[in-house]
């Protein structure tokens, strides 16, 4: 009985947890707004659950900030065109996207750019 009590809480607190790192695109990203981002690509993640493009952006005044970039799963992004390598390290590329609730260097993909204009892989949403 208490080897059965362990697992069901085990069990739980697993789906607690990834419950919780799935998040609600509506709790964390404002789809009312959008925002647009140009910068170097310093990190491309292909993984589960969400992608992740960070991109060093270079402010007005000289200095640079980095920007977190979410994207669906790789299921999602394979339908759409990507793959691991579509984004390389170094290259400058212009994302558009949902920005976070909280204002910080976060956004959702809607879609990309490279600098040339080409887009990578297709748009994201209702708009696209």
């Amino acid at each position: 009985m208490r080897l059965k009590r362990w697992f069901v809480l085990t069990a739980a607190l697993g789906w607690a947890t990834a419950a919780w790192a799935h998040h609600s695109f509506a709790v964390f990203f404002d789809s009312q707004k959008s925002v647009t981002i140009s910068g170097v690509v310093k990190e491309f993640q292909f993984v589960n659950p969400h992608g992740l493009i960070r991109l060093v952006v270079e402010e007005k005044d000289g200095t640079t900030d980095e920007w977190r970039i979410e994207t669906n799963s790789p299921s999602i992004l394979r339908r759409r065109g990507w793959s691991p390598d579509i984004i390389k390290i170094g290259e400058k590329i212009t994302v558009e996207g949902w920005p976070a609730r909280d204002n910080s260097h976060w956004a959702r993909l809607r879609k990309a750019q490279r600098a040339n204009g080409e887009p990578i892989g297709q748009p994201f949403g209702p708009e696209a």
